[in-house]
């Protein structure tokens, strides 16, 4: 989500400590929002790594937002928020499970906005990745790379290539988060979040998991920036952010294993007149949440330059996407990737959408091949991607 975005969410933010701050003179009654979004994508795959897989695939996810907001006499607006998914956008999961990626208070006011719940990171949510975000044919959001799921390729993929902002910034764990009103189109904000991975009625206090659990950070703060100032046919946006956090050490009583703290930072910035948007962006993790005493590290950073063009319901756009870092599934071995994207998004009609996107994607495992040479992979993915927004 972008820097203008962040001016709509501070419209519907999320919390209960600032209703303390500023008690309401009157009970009105709460209006009730639905909205949502839902996609449908079916694609086709060549790649040369695809022992036993076919080249078709569908996938698809659908999001219900539930908003009960309420407007006291003193102008402080109140409420929360839930996000329902049917899809947890995690290609391995076949599953049917209903979850919530969102549920939090908030409360807005000449404060700023605050939010209480279970929630993305702040770059996640605000962070500039260039013009081209989800939902755009050509969008190094668009889950294009998903496809390639099932190959030692997307295994071996370095977490940046998917994880684009702040490391984390994906984690939607039990956060409170404080937004500055925005002063000459420039807002500050802050999170704090206890524990990664720890999510609505969830207590966890522990400093140490067992050996062999997954990753996760605690004490985790975010904050940074984004800024939208329009002059005539100009706009200019940029977004900064800043994630810190403590790896949590695994032991069985015996033996130890700690992991690298969280340091990650991601900037941002576009560039549009009229018709023409460009941008791009930079994400470093370094050795974040690395085991410690690996043989071999890569630092985790990743690099997005994109462009689009607007002609009446049609939008066209390119993207490029470099990513480097230790793969994703084992986080020991060094790879890389470089993903070329484009595509043209129709408008149908207000709130419906069809993109034909084409990725190509390039990639290396370091001696992750047979007799110890390096895993190459080169693969074209051709993706329709339909969208439904409400």
């Amino acid at each position: 989500m972008n820097a203008s975005s962040l001016r709509t969410a501070v419209l519907a933010g999320t919390a209960f400590a600032a209703l303390a701050s500023a008690p309401a003179l009157a009970e009105p009654g709460f209006d009730l929002t639905i909205g949502g979004d839902a996609y449908f994508q079916g694609a086709y795959i060549r790649q040369q790594q695809d022992d036993g897989l076919r080249s078709r695939e569908f996938a698809n996810r659908y999001r219900l937002v539930v908003t009960p907001s309420a407007t006291a006499d003193n102008g402080l607006t109140y409420g929360a928020r839930l996000r329902i998914v049917a899809g947890n956008g995690d290609p391995t999961v076949s599953t049917r499970d209903i979850e919530n990626d969102r549920a939090f208070l908030f409360a807005n006011g000449a404060f700023g906005t605050v939010q209480a719940g279970v929630i993305n990171g702040l770059s996640d949510e605000y962070g500039i990745i260039g013009p081209n975000v989800e939902g755009v044919a050509g969008s190094p959001d668009s889950n294009g790379i998903l496809f390639l799921n099932g190959s030692t390729t997307f295994a071996a993929l370095p977490l940046a290539a998917t994880s684009l902002r702040t490391l984390i910034a994906y984690d939607t764990g039990t956060k409170l988060v404080y937004i500055t009103p925005s002063v000459g189109g420039l807002s500050v904000a802050v999170s704090y979040m206890p524990r990664s991975g720890d999510f609505n009625t969830s207590v966890n206090r522990r400093k140490t998991d067992a050996l062999g659990d997954a990753l996760s950070f605690r004490d985790v703060v975010e904050a940074g920036a984004a800024f939208l100032t329009e002059v005539g046919d100009f706009t200019v946006e940029g977004s900064a952010f800043y994630a810190n956090g403590k790896a949590v050490r695994q032991t069985d009583g015996v033996a130890n294993q700690s992991f690298e703290d969280l340091n990650s930072v991601h900037v941002g910035a576009n560039v549009g007149y009229g018709p023409v948007k460009v941008g791009a962006s930079y994400a470093y993790s370094g050795d974040s949440g690395y085991a410690d005493g690996l043989a071999q590290t890569r630092a985790q950073q990743n690099w997005i330059f994109g462009a689009q063009y607007t002609a009446g319901p049609l939008l066209f756009a390119a993207n490029y996407l470099r990513a480097l870092g230790n793969d994703g599934a084992t986080m020991t071995t060094p790879s890389k990737a470089d993903i070329w994207q484009g595509g043209v998004t129709w408008t149908v009609a207000p709130g419906f959408t069809t993109g034909l996107e084409y990725d190509y994607v390039r990639s290396t495992l370091q001696a992750g091949g047979p007799g110890g040479g390096d895993l190459n992979d080169r693969a074209h993915i051709l993706m329709l991607d339909t969208r439904l927004a409400f």
